[in-house]
C-alpha cells in the first residue's frame, strides 16, 4: 500500500497562530492515551496491594508529563522535524556505537549509556529515529523508483545499520522491533510485496544458520516458547503461570485486587511485560478485550491522521508512530499468551517504566506536529536526499 502525496509540488502554509495549532491537535488521541494510561494507574495500584507507592504513582506523573510533551512537540513546525531527521538517525546510530566502549553493563546485556547520574539507552531513540530517516528518504524519493533495487537497498541498509548495532549488545527483542519498524514503513511507502515475500523466505531458509548465532538464552527462549512445560519451574516458569492466570479470570474477572496469581505472587514481572496477564485476572475476558479496542481505536485514529496529511513524511511519520503502538501492543499480547517468545517487551502506556514511554509519547508527539501542520506541502525538490 504506497502513501501518495495529494499535493506532492505546490506550497500552502500551515497555521501560524498557537491557538489555530492548539484547535488543530487531535484531543482525541490524547484522551485516548489518558484511558489507557489510567487502566496501567490502577492496575499498578492492584500489584501494589491497593497502593500508589513505588509504581502507580510515578505512572501517573509520567503519563502527565508524556501528554505535556505532546502538546509541546506538536506546535513544532514539521519542517523543522524534516531537516531534523537526518542529524537524529545519525546521532542515535552514533551512541549505539558507542555502547559496546563506554556502556553501562546492566542484567548481563551493555545498552545504556551514563552522564551525570542520567542513563540513556540509544536504542530507544533509534525506534524514533529510524522512522524520520526513512520518512524523509521516501519524501525526497519519486514515487516511480520506490521499488527498484537500487533504491530499495539504501533504505534497507538504514535500518540494518541499527539492528546490528542493538544485536551486539545484545537485544533480540529491540532489534525485531526495529526491523519490523522500518520494514512496515517501507511497505507503506510503496515499496512491492514481492521484496517482502522473498525476504520471509530468506529468513525460513537461513533459520538454521540463523540459530547458530543466537545466545543460550535466547535459544532457551525459543524452545520454552514451543514447549513450556519442558522447564515448568525454570524458563517455562513465566509464561505457565500467565496462562494460568488468563484462564482464572474467566469472563468477567475475579474483580479489582482479587487475582490469586498475582496478589499471592505466583506471576513474575507482574508490573512490567505481564502486567496485561494480571490485568486479564482481575478484569477477565470482557475487561481484556475492552482494553484492546482501546488500544484499536488509537492506532486507527494515528492511521487516519496519517492518510490526512498532504506530504509523505508526514504521512509516515505519523504512521510511524501508529505502526510503532500497533506492533508494540501486538508483541507483548502474543508474547503473555503464549503465541511468541518471551522478549522483554512491555505494553505501551500500561507497564510500569519510563523508557518504552518515554519513546512513544515523542514519537506521537512528532505525529501531531505532522498533523498540526498538515496543510503544508513539502516540494520534494526542495530536500536533499
Amino acid at each position: 500500500m504506497a502513501f501518495v502525496p495529494a499535493h506532492r509540488f505546490g506550497i500552502t502554509s500551515g497555521p501560524e497562530t498557537l491557538t489555530e495549532k492548539l484547535w488543530r491537535v487531535q484531543w482525541l488521541v490524547l484522551a485516548l492515551i489518558v484511558l489507557i494510561g489510567s487502566v496501567g494507574v490502577s492496575a499498578l495500584y492492584s500489584v501494589a496491594g491497593g497502593s500508589f507507592e513505588p509504581w502507580a504513582e510515578q505512572h501517573a506523573l509520567r503519563i502527565a508529563v508524556g501528554l505535556a510533551a505532546v502538546i509541546a512537540l506538536s506546535l513544532v513546525p514539521v519542517r523543522f522535524v524534516l531537516g531534523m531527521a537526518y542529524p537524529v538517525y545519525f546521532l542515535a546510530l552514533a551512541l549505539l556505537a558507542a555502547v559496546p566502549v563506554i556502556g553501562i553493563v546492566q542484567m548481563g546485556a551493555r545498552r545504556w549509556i551514563g552522564a551525570g547520574g542520567l542513563q540513556l539507552q540509544p536504542a530507544e531513540i533509534m525506534k524514533i529515529a529510524v522512522v524520520l530517516a526513512l520518512a524523509r528518504y521516501y519524501q525526497w524519493l519519486a514515487p516511480e523508483r520506490v521499488s527498484r533495487p537500487m533504491w530499495v537497498a539504501i533504505p534497507l541498509v538504514l535500518i540494518a545499520m541499527p539492528v546490528a548495532f542493538v544485536l551486539k549488545q545484545p537485544d533480540l527483542g529491540t532489534a525485531i522491533l526495529i526491523a519490523l519498524l522500518g520494514l512496515g514503513l517501507m511497505f507503506l511507502a510503496g515499496v512491492h510485496w514481492a521484496y517482502f515475500a522473498g525476504g520471509v523466505a530468506s529468513v525460513a531458509a537461513l533459520a538454521p544458520i540463523l540459530w547458530s548465532y543466537l545466545h543460550d538464552y535466547q535459544k532457551k527462549r525459543v524452545q520454552t516458547f514451543l514447549d513450556p512445560d519442558r522447564d515448568p519451574l525454570g524458563a517455562g516458569y513465566h509464561i505457565l503461570q500467565s496462562k494460568i492466570a488468563l484462564g482464572s479470570g474467566g469472563l468477567n474477572g475475579k474483580g479489582f485486587m482479587s487475582g490469586t496469581q498475582s496478589q499471592l505472587n505466583f506471576l513474575p514481572e507482574k508490573h512490567t511485560d505481564f502486567i496485561f496477564t494480571m490485568f486479564a485476572e482481575e478484569m477477565g475476558f470482557t475487561g481484556s478485550l475492552t482494553l484492546l479496542v482501546l488500544y484499536g481505536v488509537l492506532i486507527a485514529l494515528l492511521f487516519a491522521m496519517a492518510l490526512g496529511a498532504r506530504n509523505q513524511f508526514s504521512r509516515l511519520v505519523i504512521a510511524g508512530s501508529s505502526v510503532t503502538l500497533a506492533i508494540y501492543v501486538a508483541i507483548n499480547i502474543a508474547m503473555v499468551t503464549g503465541l511468541a517468545p518471551v522478549v522483554g517487551v512491555p505494553l505501551p502506556l500500561v507497564s510500569y517504566g519510563g523508557t518504552a514511554m518515554t519513546t512513544l509519547m515523542i514519537a506521537i508527539g512528532i505525529a501531531m506536529s505532522a498533523h498540526v501542520h498538515r496543510s503544508e506541502a513539502l516540494r520534494r525538490g526542495d530536500l536533499s536526499l
